[in-house]
């Protein structure tokens, strides 16, 4: 076989074995996060007797794209501070800023991610501006 291909059988020497080069199950699934690792850790953990071949796969996408959204939300709060480096703190507004995240992550401490800048309405200053007409402060002034 006389392919470029990297999955492809390659004869070893003059003694005609062939050996297949090895390709791992992560980027067979098309993905970044390590299946085999996944798959190591599901099996040691004992969740269950038995792990099936395409939960850690499963698995693994679906870690990875909440990586994916977290890391994209966290370099945008970045680039708003005009910073090129993802700090704890981004990644704080990142999360309690998106509602899906906010929920799943509800209970989780970030640590030096600060909080949500927020002031409470009764806190802030009341306005003095100009009065309207229906205005309740000055109907003792309209007879």
């Amino acid at each position: 076989m006389a392919s470029s291909d990297a999955a492809t059988a390659t004869k070893k020497g003059g003694r005609g074995i062939t050996k297949t080069k090895s390709v791992s199950r992560s980027s067979k699934a098309g993905l970044q996060f390590p299946v085999g690792r996944i798959a190591r850790f599901l099996k040691a953990g004992r969740y269950a007797q038995r792990v099936g071949s395409g939960s850690p796969v499963y698995l693994s996408a679906v870690l990875e794209y909440l990586a994916a959204e977290v890391l994209e939300l966290a370099g945008n709060a970045a680039r708003d501070n005009k910073k090129t480096r993802i700090v704890p703190r981004h990644i704080q507004l990142a999360v309690r800023n998106d509602e899906e995240l906010s929920k799943l992550m509800g209970s989780v401490t970030i640590a030096n991610g600060g909080v949500l800048p927020n002031i409470h309405q009764n806190l802030l200053p009341k306005k003095v501006g100009g009065k309207g007409k229906g205005e309740i402060g000055s109907v003792s002034q309209e007879f």
